[in-house]
């Protein structure tokens, strides 16, 4: 007989981080399947991201924000920590306080890699593009983690270069 404890949800967190970080490492010098048949899991990933950039691109916040886990355990990785899902809503008003600022969202070179049937990582790359006056272009790498949740696919840990 085996006995099976539930881990504690901050070691299943930090569990999944080991996994992303070794994840992201390994696939970023691996060369993608040209010919890969997404997955619906897949596809409902890639929705999410393409909703956000929409959202985005539109100057709203609030709507890019719902690509995220309502939770206290969602954590965002920048150029800072910011734990919880209104402690991300609050950093993005802030780091981007208006339309200009925000500037045109782009993602590409998009892989998302299922874990299970709760768990996926997303990598890939983003683009903005805005005046010099607004910060001017940044571009950069993010690695997601998302879990499926009654809502749909949600990211609950973002790091984002």
């Amino acid at each position: 007989m085996t006995l099976r404890l539930p881990l504690p949800h901050s070691l299943l967190r930090l569990l999944l981080i080991a996994v992303l970080f070794t994840s992201a490492s390994t696939l970023l010098h691996a060369q993608p399947d040209p010919l890969h048949t997404a997955s619906p899991e897949e596809l409902a990933i890639v929705k999410v991201l393409l909703a956000q950039e929409t959202a985005w691109n539109r100057g709203d916040i609030d709507g890019f924000a719902q690509g995220y886990k309502d939770s206290p355990d969602t954590l965002f990785l920048t150029h800072q920590i910011s734990r919880s899902y209104a402690g991300l809503v609050d950093q993005y008003h802030r780091d981007y306080p208006t339309k200009a600022a925000m500037g045109t969202l782009s993602f590409s070179e998009l892989e998302v890699h299922p874990l299970d049937d709760r768990f996926a990582v997303c990598i890939g790359k983003y683009e903005l593009e805005r005046g010099k006056k607004e910060g001017g272009h940044a571009e950069g790498l993010f690695s997601l983690v998302f879990e499926k949740t009654d809502k749909g696919w949600k990211i609950i840990i973002d790091h984002t270069t």
